[in-house]
């Protein structure tokens, strides 16, 4: 199911900019985006403290902090929104770093950045009702460290997409496109999921 998210990038951005020009290498936490889409509200509600459940096997979860590579399959405790809870699987497809002339469309507030495209299949292994839900993974930079930069929305060349309608048996999937920046002259070297209480701390990377 795909959905359209451009008012929310453009918005984003500027906060986006804003935590750019700061120059931190450290973890940074977006503002709250005006006008932002029910989709992206209830996404930022997956690190509750009420933990997942599903009926996969506990020997098959990946361990938090656990390292893969592109390509990898990691199956990890799914919370999203207030009721919807499960066990899914995250294989990051590919992680490529585009021109700055991909976010030209963006404007002054994407200046002095480089989109990310985290291009990934999420699978329903659990067989809980998880339709609609969206997977968020971030993008680290090769020291380990996050970004400083957030970003939230799409452009043509990484189109978001959230599960569909019947995204509630096991062995469902669907693919997505995560779009994460990171300053001019700096590097991608990961991708991190974060998203349930337990991992927060110690996220699951894919590198490159």
């Amino acid at each position: 199911m795909k959905y359209d998210r451009t008012a929310v990038f453009a918005a984003g951005f500027a906060a986006l900019a804003l935590l750019s020009a700061c120059g931190s290498g450290e973890k940074s936490a977006a503002a709250p985006v005006e006008g932002s889409t029910p989709a992206a509200a209830e996404s930022s509600s997956a690190g509750s403290s009420a933990e997942p459940t599903g009926s996969a096997n506990s020997a098959e979860i990946t361990k938090p902090g656990t390292k893969l590579k592109v390509g990898d399959r990691a199956v990890v405790p799914f919370k999203y929104g207030t009721d919807k809870t499960g066990t899914i699987a995250i294989t990051v497809d590919s992680i490529d770093l585009g021109p700055s002339t991909d976010l030209a469309s963006v404007g002054e507030k994407a200046k002095g950045l480089r989109p990310v495209y985290i291009r990934l299949t999420v699978e329903n292994v659990g067989g809980t009702d998880l339709a609609h839900s969206v997977v968020r993974l971030r993008a680290q930079g090769p020291d380990g460290r996050s970004t400083g930069v957030v970003v939230t929305g799409e452009i043509p060349k990484c189109k978001a997409a959230s599960a569909s309608k019947d995204f509630t048996t096991a062995g469902a999937k669907y693919k997505t496109c995560e779009l994460q920046a990171v300053r001019e002259g700096s590097e991608v070297g990961a991708a991190t999921y974060t998203d349930t209480e337990k991992i927060k701390d110690a996220p699951i990377v894919w590198k490159k």
